[in-house]
């Protein structure tokens, strides 16, 4: 088990990666057997499929994350974040609308699960209806 603190700084690396645009680095805080629960879609397992989703994610999106809140409970089991989404729809995602460059800034948050001081689970949610408002989907 991590202290609360460790799993607070797992979670700052986790988010500076994200911000940084390092993939590995965000790749480096989770478990081979990550468990990622995609907002509105299907489970993925594993390090490879979420290499995969970020690359997609690079493809279609650009996003930087502000006014981060992170949280962990006393045990370093589980921990949250909330935050906000800026971002730029790059191109076009399959099943959504076409994408020309629009801006959404959209509120955020996800759930962890922590496994041998990583990251064994992340669920994303937001609220899509909201982002398809600010793309004109």
């Amino acid at each position: 088990m991590m202290s609360q603190n460790e799993a607070l700084a797992l979670l700052g690396r986790y988010y500076a990666a994200f911000n940084a645009g390092d993939n590995e680095a965000m790749l480096d805080c989770l478990t081979e057997d990550i468990a990622h629960d995609i907002n509105q879609g299907a489970r993925q397992i594993g390090k490879e499929a979420f290499r995969a989703f970020l690359a997609h994610m690079d493809r279609c999106y650009r996003e930087r994350l502000e006014d981060i809140v992170l949280m962990a409970d006393g045990h370093g089991e589980r921990g949250a974040s909330e935050f906000t989404v800026h971002g730029a729809y790059l191109a076009t995602d399959e099943g959504l609308p076409e994408a020309k460059g629009q801006t959404y800034v959209l509120p955020a948050g996800a759930f962890f699960t922590f496994r041998d001081g990583l990251i064994a689970r992340v669920s994303v949610y937001y609220n899509l209806a909201d982002w398809m408002r600010q793309v004109g989907g």
